[in-house]
């Protein structure tokens, strides 16, 4: 059964160039091409396809937005990162969002084809030098959360047990806007409920 696979890339010379190599690979099928990320999503809802080979920086939707956005309209495609950045400000971001792979454009064709390949898998796939800066950011210690004034109010109320309404209530804004910034907490303290927000934030000293 063949991997089912649409190519995003602003470049027209690039998309052909893609599209011959997988030609060549009798299991490897392109079912689609958009040149930015608005059309490569529309793309990826009509066909669904397996793995998504996109490009990061492109006109209009591109980066680790369209691939949030892929991620939730079409969850069982995988998406494989081919660029030619790989700096910080672009790897994390990417990898963050749900790519399961990043690849540069100078990686050999036989590279690219076993990364399509692994990705549809469900394999995560890093060319060696972007494995290498992700490997340097893991080993390297984490910046201490930065709460802002409200949020550190906010969490305040929480820890000693105030439910939204109540923590609304009592700085007289709307319970949505509590809710908001919890969503902001729990991302800055790595963390995914309330509990564990009030833990961290005792542990790193965010609360007297």
């Amino acid at each position: 059964m063949s991997v089912r696979l649409v190519i995003v890339d602003d470049h027209p010379v690039v998309r052909d160039g893609l599209r011959g190599m997988f030609v060549e690979q009798a299991d490897l099928e392109v079912v689609g091409e958009a040149d930015d990320g608005r059309r490569g999503l529309a793309v990826a809802v009509r066909e669904r396809p397996d793995v998504v080979l996109t490009d990061l920086r492109m006109p209009g939707l591109g980066g680790a937005e369209f691939i949030r956005l892929l991620a939730e309209q079409v969850p069982s495609a995988r998406v494989l990162v081919l660029t030619t950045y790989d700096g910080d400000e672009d790897v994390l971001p990417a990898l963050t969002a749900g790519a399961i792979g990043y690849l540069l454009k100078d990686s050999p064709r036989e590279e690219v084809f076993r990364a399509v390949r692994a990705a549809a898998a469900g394999e995560t796939v890093l060319s060696p030098a972007v494995a290498a800066r992700v490997l340097s950011r893991v080993r390297a210690p984490s910046p201490p959360a930065e709460l802002s004034e409200r949020e550190r109010t906010v969490l305040g109320l929480v820890a000693r047990g105030c439910t939204n309404k109540e923590a609304a209530a009592a700085l007289f804004i709307s319970e949505t806007t509590v809710k908001t910034h919890l969503a902001h907490i729990y991302t800055k303290l790595g963390v995914s409920d309330r509990a564990a927000a009030v833990a961290a934030a005792y542990g790193r000293g965010l609360l007297p």
